[in-house]
């Protein structure tokens, strides 16, 4: 019997300290742009010490530098990642008319489309803050399997809750035969409520809501992280900015 190989993949080690995603290790790795211990590494699959010092040629560092960040108002009726019969991906609303004029970002270039795509869902009947990127780090932080990121929603219910009901809210309930992370549930006047969550099932807090004998109204997502949506319109986007931080 083989014994197994030594070290880690240097894409996936790559990928856990956050310099890329997977994918775009392999790219950069067979441009040759990747440095292990000073020494240039251009063969996909090679294994390393998970100790290893990693370095970035400029170049990679330029292209990355280069990828946009952009966050979008979406509205009801938009569908965040895939297309559905009759109704429009979110990405169909980047463009030069829907900028937002109040964010004082460059101007929209068609080029920035490539490559762009949602960091996480929101469903299409829920409005809100959605993040599209072409930075797969971005990606990761957002969605990753280990992403700790809060995500912020108010939420107009119909229904009497229970004293219980809220507790089970903030932490109790199941959804597929998975038990449910804590979640941050409070009442923000007298008929919606405000949830902080650390993951997105799908129509998780639908669900939720079900579950204790309420009817969601409407759902907002006003937060990711340390970025809130704000004053931005819905329908318009803006980029993410410099210094900004999830």
């Amino acid at each position: 019997m083989m014994p197994p190989p030594e070290g880690i993949r240097l894409s996936k080690l790559m990928s856990e300290r956050g310099l890329c995603s997977r994918r775009e290790a392999d790219a950069y790795i067979e441009q040759g742009l990747v440095f292990v211990d000073g020494q240039r590494i251009s063969e996909l699959g090679t294994r390393v010490d998970p100790n290893c010092q990693i370095h970035l040629a400029q170049q990679a560092q330029k292209q990355q530098q280069q990828r946009v960040t952009v966050l979008l108002h979406k509205p009801i009726g938009f569908v965040s990642g895939q297309p559905e019969p009759g109704y429009q991906p979110a990405v169909t609303l980047i463009g030069k008319e829907t900028q937002w004029p109040g964010s004082g970002g460059p101007a929209f270039r068609p080029a920035m489309l490539k490559g762009l795509a949602p960091a996480g869902r929101l469903d299409i009947d829920s409005t809100g803050l959605l993040v599209l990127t072409q930075d797969g780090r971005i990606a990761k932080q957002l969605i990753g399997d280990d992403s700790d990121i809060e995500k912020e929603y108010l939420v107009r219910v119909a229904g009497q809750l229970s004293e219980q009901g809220l507790k089970l809210l903030n932490h109790g309930l199941e959804l597929d035969g998975r038990q449910l992370r804590p979640a941050r549930v409070t009442w923000q006047n007298a008929d919606q409520l405000r949830f902080i969550l650390k993951e997105g099932r799908k129509r998780q807090i639908r669900r939720m809501c079900e579950l204790v004998g309420l009817k969601v109204l409407g759902l907002k997502r006003v937060r990711i992280g340390r970025v809130a949506l704000g004053d931005l319109p819905p329908g318009q986007w803006r980029y993410l900015k410099e210094g900004e931080r999830f």
